[in-house]
Parts: structure tokens; sequence; C-alpha cells
């Protein structure tokens, strides 16, 4: 089951929405490696392997989960950077945000995300939302 592991990185800038991930993931038991990054420009570093905390980010079989309002490097512009690069430009990312602007959510999907979620209010709705992405991710099994 290991080599089925996913790693997600959370880029992800309030500390609340982290905790709420983290604790989803535990409530429901999905055991899937999370690493934290809390803006575009430490997502690159670590997806590139330059991170001292996360030197050994997994190249393979790895999820994003982007928030889009962030200080440095927003989400709309960690994508752009992220799919100019030819080593991440495959990379999945699943937009999760607070941002129901009809302009962010046609420039994600402009930019090949696969998903586009606004986050819940209620944390029982955020475990609901997080063990629907695990299944997803599950049956697409990637590569």
């Amino acid at each position: 089951m290991l080599e089925k592991m996913i790693s997600i990185l959370l880029v992800e800038d309030d500390e609340v929405d982290v905790m709420n991930v983290k604790r989803a993931f535990k409530k429901e038991n999905i055991t899937n490696p999370i690493f934290i990054a809390s803006n575009g420009l430490e997502a690159l570093t670590i997806l590139r392997g330059n991170h001292a905390k996360y030197p050994e980010f997994p190249q393979e079989r790895r999820l994003i989960l982007l928030d889009l309002n962030m200080p440095k490097m927003g989400g709309i512009e960690f994508l752009q950077e992220l799919r100019s690069d030819p080593q991440l430009r495959p990379t999945p990312v699943v937009v999760m945000t607070t941002s129901n602007q009809d302009q962010d959510r046609v420039e994600a999907y402009n930019l090949n995300v696969a998903g586009y979620i606004l986050k819940p209010v209620t944390f029982s709705s955020f475990v609901e939302m997080m063990v629907t992405i695990n299944k997803y991710w599950i049956l697409c099994e990637m590569p």
C-alpha cells in the first residue's frame, strides 16, 4: 500500500486551514504524508528539492492543494510558474480557496488545475472535502 501513497503539498498561509487539513486527515485515517508551504515561492523551493526542511520531497506521486490568496507569491502566480517549468508542469493541482471570483476560477482552469474547490466554513464540511479529494485520487490511481 505504501507504493500507492500520494505525497500532498499543502500550499496555505492560514494556520487554521493547515490545522483543519491535518485534523481532517487524522480524523479519517488518511495517512498520506503532508508537506506544508506558506506561499508559492516556498512551494516551488520544496518541489525543486531545494528546501532545508523538506529536502526529500518525492518527485513522483504527488498532489498540490493550493490556496490562491497568499503573501509573496499567490496561487495564480505559482500556477503560472509551475506550468512554465517542464519538470513541474505535470504535477496535479487542486485549488482549495475562499475565492469565489469567476476570474480566479477561469485563470486556474486555464492553468490546468485538476479541480477548484471553495473552502467550507464548518470543520465537518472540511473533513468531507478532504475525504472526497482522497477518494478521488485513489480512484485515479496516479502512476
